[in-house]
């Protein structure tokens, strides 16, 4: 309830802007006057005992083994290609223990649609217990949780086996990533498992050149080591998040909860084995870096998340923002960055030429519920590229003004990735990883609540119950102009 101090600020408020209206008074400075009233309401938080946030956390894991094993039990809708190749190696050990289970592709769809639900509810209720649960329970329950994701195949989407496509590419048969396509290989055993036959690689050269190290003889050993790898790299970088929320004075329990119990990051990210925890562990050693004023090493590490994805590269200027305007600070970060760059450039030119990830073709493709995607359906138009240019621009504005404005680097970090989601036509579940770091350990609750908002917005809009209820109803959100576009580009490099 408001306070008594609170309703008199208001009725304050209220006779001035009345007797303004009427001309007895002038207007100074409304938007003041009306920012001091909002910051004396009453924030309210949800907080909950442990009992509720271990109940939570004990339903978040029964959804996980579920998952995991109605995955493995056989050829079935939650693993892409499955219904065309399933060896043992790729559905996992647990495979043994749910032979049998039922695989029907609509049974599956709506029962998937059902776990999310619940985990997006249980990851609520956690989010709301986590400063009351001690830290060995949050972190073995993270840790339980990775371990029982590792048993799955890959879960949605088989980017892992892209990862391994491209890598056998060169490292087996000699051919650049970056201008030759998986077709070349067509004789590779991997050639079935992939999703971009005729796609060159997206994927930075870092990355590219650590997966030739790959025992690429065995697809099984290079597949399972590239699984617990990436698991692994999960767990480093969820123990990075940890450190930079108690540098700045943040309950790390917190932290924690927000960013790895989150049922994209549980799902899709862990449960899809993506190689974005291979970006998103230099960038955040670089923030933690920063904050204990190592600068040089802060921008020579971030130039490795950029050399695994580009789009690490739009926090280096808020890393400059925080120690901005010590000169001296701001030196050693571009230091550190070129220090960093020149010998990453030249293992990318040695080894792939003046070649450069293909991120042209994907950037095209349009998904669903996109969000230029969505408002273009709005005006039935869908994403069309003059509608995509103009998100680019209005992402770039957002940018440029948090830099300018120079308050809180970290939360505003979060706030431009957050912006730069919004304009991707090719948006993936676990993209939301990229920021929901950023919004754990910043300053910012506006940003929180937004990350939650995007979060809600990408599981209900990948609910499979959702897309089956669409198109029982003649509702294709690719039927526009502009999606049969995307969809034929897309038919030409699967």
């Amino acid at each position: 309830m408001p306070t008594d101090s609170t309703h008199d600020s208001a009725v304050a408020l209220r006779a001035r802007l009345m007797s303004a209206a009427a001309g007895d008074v002038a207007l100074p400075r409304v938007g003041i006057l009306w920012s001091r009233l909002r910051l004396r309401l009453p924030r309210t938080r949800i907080a909950l005992g442990p009992v509720p946030g271990q109940i939570a956390l004990a339903s978040l894991m029964l959804c996980a083994l579920a998952l995991v094993l109605f995955s493995t039990s056989g050829p079935n809708a939650l693993v892409p290609r499955s219904n065309e190749v399933f060896p043992g190696w790729e559905s996992g050990p647990l495979h043994l223990l749910s032979n049998g289970l039922p695989n029907n592709v609509y049974t599956l769809s709506y029962g998937f649609s059902v776990l999310l639900v619940v985990m997006l509810l249980a990851y609520g209720v956690t989010l709301a217990a986590a400063r009351s649960l001690s830290t060995r329970v949050v972190v073995g329950s993270v840790i339980l949780l990775h371990v029982i994701l590792l048993m799955s195949p890959p879960l949605q989407l088989e980017d892992v086996f892209n990862y391994l496509g491209y890598a056998r590419l060169g490292a087996l048969h000699g051919m650049n990533p970056y201008t030759h396509v998986i077709g070349s290989e067509a004789y590779d055993p991997i050639y079935r498992f992939v999703t971009w036959h005729h796609l060159h690689s997206p994927y930075g050269p870092l990355f590219t050149a650590a997966s030739y190290l790959l025992p690429l003889g065995s697809l099984a050993w290079s597949y399972w080591i590239l699984k617990v790898v990436t698991v692994v790299a999960s767990l480093g970088f969820l123990a990075l998040v940890w450190r930079c929320a108690r540098l700045l004075g943040r309950d790390p329990r917190f932290a924690l909860v927000f960013v790895a119990l989150n049922p994209i990051y549980l799902v899709w990210a862990v449960g899809g084995f993506h190689n974005d925890f291979f970006m998103l562990v230099p960038a955040m050693a670089a923030v933690a870096l920063l904050l204990v004023r190592r600068d040089r090493a802060a921008g020579a590490v971030l130039m490795l998340a950029v050399a695994v994805k580009f789009s690490a590269i739009l926090l280096l200027p808020f890393l400059l923002v925080g120690v901005w305007p010590v000169r001296e600070r701001l030196r050693q970060i571009l230091e550190g960055a070129v220090i960093g760059a020149v010998p990453l450039a030249a293992l990318s030119i040695a080894l792939f030429g003046f070649s450069l990830p293909n991120l042209q073709d994907q950037s095209t493709l349009l998904t669903n519920f996109s969000v230029p995607n969505t408002v273009g359906l709005v005006f039935g138009v869908g994403g069309t590229p003059a509608l995509l240019r103009l998100f680019d621009l209005a992402a770039v504005a957002v940018v440029l003004w948090l830099l300018w404005r120079r308050r809180d680097w970290v939360a505003d970090a979060g706030w431009a990735t957050l912006a730069l989601l919004m304009t991707l036509a090719w948006l993936m579940p676990w993209y939301v990883i990229w920021v929901a770091p950023l919004a754990a350990i910043g300053s910012s609750v506006r940003l929180r609540r937004a990350t939650l908002l995007f979060t809600l917005f990408i599981i209900v809009t990948f609910l499979p119950a959702l897309g089956i209820f669409l198109s029982n109803h003649g509702i294709y959100p690719l039927s526009t102009k502009a999606g049969k576009a995307s969809s034929a580009l897309m038919r030409k490099l699967v």
